[in-house]
Parts: C-alpha cells; structure tokens; sequence
C-alpha cells in the first residue's frame, strides 16, 4: 500500500470534495469507534481514500456507481491520446480556441482510439473544453468549442485505492447491507437539488433526494448539500410545524461559499452526526453503543 495521501481526486470529476477535506478529517475524528465505513455515493472516491489514509484499521467501502475506478484503470492509455493530442495542438496558443481544422484532427483521432479500446472523455474533455465543462462522448465533443488547455503532465493515481473494498450498488441495495451494524457510519452525498449534475448517469427528482434521508435516520453519517437545495430547511419546516422527526437536528455543520461569477453564489454544507452522542457541559460526547 502506498503512503501518498491525495487532497484531491487525481482524475477529473465534477463536485468531488477537496474543499471540505480538513473539515471531513475533523469529523472522521468523532467516529473513532466506528469499524466500517460505507461511502454510498462514492464518486471520484475522495472520502473513502481520505478515510483508508486516516483509518487504516477500518474497512472503507467504495460504492464506484459511476466507474470511477475503471477511469483510474485506463489512465495509462488516457495518457498516451494526451500526447498525441499535445502534438496535435502544438503552436497553438494556450488557452485560446482551436483551428477547426485542429478540432477534426483531435476529434478524428479520437474517433479512432475509441475503436480500439476504453476513452475517458471526461478526462480528455477537460483538457479540451472551457474550464468545468466535461464531454462524455464523441458526439458530445464534436458540439463543443475546442481550446488549447490540454494539460502538460502525465496523470499519476498510484495508490489511490489501495485498501479500499470497492463495490457497485444502488445506494438503497448497498445501505441495506450494512445499516444493522452499530459500528457503521455512512457518508452520503447525493448529487445537489438545484445544482448541476451534468455527469450523473441518472436523473434525480425531489422524491429521490428526500428518500435518501432515510439512511440519515438513528444512524451515524456525514452528508453533502448545499443551500440551493433547500432540504435543512425543509426539514426544520416539518419538524416545527409536523413535529416530524428532523435527521439533521444535534448535527455539527460547516459550510463553503462557492462562487458561479461576480453576482451570484451558494454555499455547500457538510453534517455530521454519531448516533452516539449525548449532551454534556462543554460540548458533546460521544459514546459506545449500550450492546445487550
């Protein structure tokens, strides 16, 4: 097992979680008596190689619904259509729009690898599209504007899963499997409400993010939003005014300004919560499961 410990996901991969890594260590601190950890939504596998570095005890489960791993896998030949697409842009400036003609080229070629083999088009796509804009086909690229922002090194994920246990379920299927343990804490981070999920293979309704509050409930967790989604408040509404059961109440929360442009913005939220906490003078303490 490797001792590199990765601040962020060594592929690209729209709403991975660098931002909140200090924040999400701090909370992984309230869970020292958990043994399992299950990231339901694994997506680039950020939390889970977070907690394999910090917890090298505990088994980590990597729920890879998007094939993530099958992206680190093929980085080897992701690598070498980057050279070759280097060649292809050279003397173009940097960061500007490519010639048409050096559009068809890349896209040709392209066209041709994916003939013989695996293509990360998100991988490829970053180096080719406007800053956060991902393609995830050939037809996708094609009505795409091209610059020359094609990255200068190599991608290295050496180790970046080493010790993880890596699965692919429906998150509902794989939250069954574990949610009678009482050693286990699930981190949930389901694509935002109200947020781009551009790269999500499935599509989302409101009833899909509320059904997900169902893992929350008597468990141990670390959960994503942002307050785009409005679902805190949503919860807070139906407690006070149902007397509803609010899965966020005694949670600890961070939040993350996140700037779209000059004029407009959100902020991301991180809870957490061990479902053994008790109050104490002087803050919260957190306590080991009365087993009969």
């Amino acid at each position: 097992m490797t001792n590199k410990t990765y601040t962020s996901a060594p592929l690209p991969f729209m709403g991975q979680k660098r931002r909140f890594l200090n924040h999400f260590r701090t909370a992984l601190n309230g869970f020292e008596n958990a043994k399992i950890f299950i990231d339901l939504f694994g997506g680039s596998g950020l939390l889970s190689h977070t907690t394999k570095s910090i917890r090298p005890d505990a088994q980590v489960v990597y729920n890879d619904y998007d094939d993530y791993h099958m992206r680190l896998l093929n980085v080897d030949r992701t690598n070498k259509i980057l050279d070759n697409i280097r060649s292809l842009v050279e003397g173009c400036p940097k960061d500007k729009k490519l010639p048409d003609a050096v559009k068809w080229a890349i896209i040709d070629y392209i066209k041709s690898e994916e003939q013989t083999g695996f293509v990360d088009y998100i991988t490829l796509s970053s180096s080719l599209l406007f800053s956060m804009k991902y393609a995830l086909s050939i037809e996708e690229l094609k009505k795409s504007t091209m610059y020359n922002c094609v990255r200068k090194a190599n991608y290295d994920v050496s180790g970046y899963l080493d010790g993880l246990l890596i699965v692919k379920y429906d998150y509902k299927e794989l939250f069954n499997k574990y949610k009678h343990l009482d050693n286990v804490v699930f981190f949930v981070d389901p694509p935002y409400l109200s947020t781009e999920v551009g790269t999500y293979k499935n599509y989302w309704r409101l009833a899909d993010y509320l059904n997900v509050l169902n893992v929350l409930k008597d468990n141990s967790y670390v959960y994503f939003t942002s307050d785009k989604s409005s679902i805190l408040e949503l919860c807070d509404w139906l407690e006070k005014n149902l007397e509803a059961n609010n899965p966020f109440a005694n949670s600890i929360k961070y939040e993350m300004a996140v700037k779209v442009n000059h004029n407009a913005g959100y902020n991301d939220i991180m809870l957490y919560k061990s479902r053994y906490v008790s109050s104490v003078s002087g803050g919260v303490k957190f306590e080991e499961p009365n087993i009969s």
